[in-house]
């Protein structure tokens, strides 16, 4: 049993306090340091009007939470597309990933498969009107306040955004245009003549191969890439942040955390809502940011009681 210890809420509280009482002393003093240069204001960001500009969103666990495929499976379920004992086995993962908070390579290639094999002989076009549906029943309560309120600064301020996910391209672009984002860069399932064939075209887009898709799309788009941000929770996305000028870490894991602190990356965490020591919020999503975590913490709160 002392093993679970971290489990039980008090401990969970006190920790959550120590951090919070270290992290804002931190904030004073990094305060407290510019204002003895006389920089107290940071540049506003994102740059209103900078079209040469824009923003990555990873999707799991960054703008969502949980995994978009895992939320797929379950829909594919609902409409028999297979059977319990496959539901059983995303049940898992999914309940794995939101425990844990990071991908484990073994569950996302489980996963991939099973969804490749249960979208074989379907159309295209059947699958994206039931992501539409999957989208409203169970995907867009799960979106974080906080990096929506990121991403729509980037909008108000005349930019592109992208969401940039392993999830199959279909799903990710339901959910851009649903919350108004620009357009998504996700896995690409073979289809001849409407009809999927069971395979990747490629490989999915994870880790490396999201950088390489940031990169081909800035050069088609004229980006300049010192001049975007990119956002994401995980590790495994350490070469698409590396790419731009203005790394997030949001909901990082542990391995992201420390990379991002030892790089004075700017930090975000909506799950519990505290402040990371090196916050950085878009000047002109501060306030819808900040009540945006506030409120998924809330929320959070609410359901562990």
């Amino acid at each position: 049993m002392a093993a679970l210890g971290w489990l039980t809420p008090r401990r969970r509280s006190a920790t959550a306090r120590s951090v919070l009482a270290g992290e804002a002393s931190a904030e004073a003093a990094r305060k407290s340091t510019q204002e003895a240069a006389g920089t107290t204001e940071e540049p506003q960001f994102p740059v209103h009007g900078d079209d040469r500009a824009a923003a990555f969103f990873d999707l799991d666990n960054t703008v969502m939470q949980g995994a978009a495929l895992f939320h797929f499976g379950r829909g594919l379920y609902k409409r028999k597309f297979f059977e319990t004992r496959e539901l059983a086995k995303f049940a898992w993962q999914q309940a794995w990933f939101r425990l844990a908070g990071v991908e484990d390579p073994e569950h996302m290639q489980e996963a991939r498969d099973s969804a490749l094999s249960i979208v074989q002989g379907h159309r295209v076009a059947e699958l994206q009107s039931i992501g539409e549906e999957i989208y409203d029943e169970y995907m867009a309560e799960r979106i974080w306040p906080g990096t929506r309120a990121l991403a729509q600064a980037h909008l108000d301020a005349g930019q592109k955004v992208w969401l940039v996910t392993a999830a199959p391209v279909e799903i990710a672009t339901v959910i851009a245009r649903r919350l108004g984002l620009t357009g998504a860069l996700g896995t690409v399932a073979e289809s001849v003549g409407g009809v999927y064939t069971g395979k990747l075209v490629g490989e999915p887009l994870h880790g490396p191969a999201k950088a390489e898709a940031v990169r081909a799309l800035a050069a088609a788009e004229g980006l300049d890439l010192g001049r975007c941000a990119a956002y994401s929770d995980s590790h495994n996305d350490i070469p698409m942040l590396s790419l731009v000028g203005h790394p997030y870490a949001i909901n990082p894991d542990s391995k992201l955390r420390k990379h991002a602190r030892r790089l004075d990356w700017r930090l975000r965490d909506y799950r519990t809502g505290r402040k990371a020591a090196k916050v950085g919020i878009p000047a002109a999503a501060g306030v819808g940011a900040v009540a945006g975590g506030t409120a998924a913490a809330i929320a959070l709160h609410r359901r562990r009681r």
